[in-house]
Parts: structure tokens; sequence; C-alpha cells
């Protein structure tokens, strides 16, 4: 079973865009399967095969999330995100003003999705 000592070890070192494949694939060897990663306070809960979980706690301050997406902001954002230096914080804010939840890595497909708060897919990407 994973840690979540474990974990922060390997967000440190590879939790950055440029090196997303390369920590998608450390969690998988120490056994994480998924992960979330919430837009309201930063948290993420990471899930193993046997149903393990380890979440951390807050990364920033309570935000709204809006009641209903709009993908096309969204999508803007991410651009904007891929093509500028954003911080998370501020990403998180843009993100959640257009209505994500949360994303999700699933370390097994190598994939990001996000989803809105009814729970609906607003992309996947191959990471």
């Amino acid at each position: 079973m994973f840690t979540l000592e474990q974990v922060d070890e390997i967000h440190e070192r590879l939790g950055k865009a440029s090196t997303l494949g390369a920590f998608l694939e450390a969690l998988r060897e120490i056994g994480v399967v998924t992960s979330d990663s919430y837009l309201i306070d930063g948290h993420t809960t990471y899930v193993g095969a046997d149903g393990h979980e380890v979440s951390t706690g807050p990364a920033h301050e309570v935000l709204e999330v809006a009641p209903s997406s709009d993908k096309d902001a969204f999508l803007a954002e991410l651009k904007r995100v891929e093509e500028e230096s954003v911080g998370y914080v501020e990403m998180s804010r843009a993100f959640a003003a257009a209505g994500v939840e949360k994303w999700t890595f699933d370390t097994q497909a190598l994939t990001i999705t996000y989803y809105d708060r009814a729970g609906s897919e607003l992309l996947s990407e191959a990471v």
C-alpha cells in the first residue's frame, strides 16, 4: 500500500507539466491507479487497485465551482494555461469559474480527464 509521503515525494520531484508522463508512471509504480484533484480546495485523493485511498489536505482557499460548465470557456482557459506561465491557484480559479469540478489522472491509460459538477466529461487527453 502506498503512502501520502510516497505520493508527496513523487509530486515534489515530477509534479509539473513537463514531467507529467513520468509523474503518472511513478504513481503507477507505487500502486496508484487513479487520482482525483478537486478544484473546490485543491485536495487530491489517490486510489489503488485494492481500494486503498490517501488524500491530501487543501492546496488553496475554497473556490466556488460554477453550477454548470462552460466547455468553451474551459477550453480557452486550458489553452491559456498551456501557452502562458500560469500558476496553480490562478489555473484553479479559472477552471472553477468555467464549471470544472475535478480532474482525474488514470495511471494505467496515462490520461487526464476533466469533469463538471454533474459528472459529465468535458475533456479527456492522453498525457
